[in-house]
């Protein structure tokens, strides 16, 4: 697995704990985010990893700011994204399981380092179910090639 992983200002405390996890995990990844405590645009990083997922580059994202709306509305403007805000481990596994998430939004100022560490190794961890879900992931994407 290949991930890349972004952020802005807002969102570089758990970028660093999430590096830490990827090479606990052994797994892949190139960081994209900013490196500035000085506020920054999160579309400028958002949508550029965006694309290098949908592009095939890369198996998944994890991408970070301050509440990690704005990043899952950035990437979800890519055709071929499915980015999922999560704020538990539950819903992480699950967004992988039933919704083929592939990429994870976080928000710093909504969750801890210790918590982001859960999320982001639970959804790393989890697969998509497919079956029935396989069905709703294809009538997204029917929709997006309108």
């Amino acid at each position: 697995m290949k991930v890349i992983i972004t952020a802005d200002h807002a969102g570089m405390t758990i970028r660093n704990e999430v590096k830490n996890l990827l090479d606990e995990m052994g797994i892949d990844y190139v960081d994209t985010g900013c490196d500035c405590q000085s506020s920054v645009d999160y579309p400028d990083y958002a949508l550029p990893a965006a694309e290098r997922v949908a592009s095939g580059e890369f198996d998944r994202g994890i991408f970070i700011c301050g509440t990690g709306i704005g990043m899952s509305i950035s990437a979800n403007k890519v055709k071929g994204i499915r980015c999922a805000l999560v704020h538990d481990v539950y819903t992480a596994k699950l967004t992988r399981q039933h919704n083929d998430s592939n990429v994870l939004a976080m928000g710093e100022r909504v969750i801890g380092p210790g918590l982001a560490r859960e999320i982001a190794k639970s959804w790393l961890e989890s697969e998509f179910d497919g079956g029935r879900h396989a069905n709703r992931i294809g009538k997204i994407s029917t929709y997006e090639d309108k």
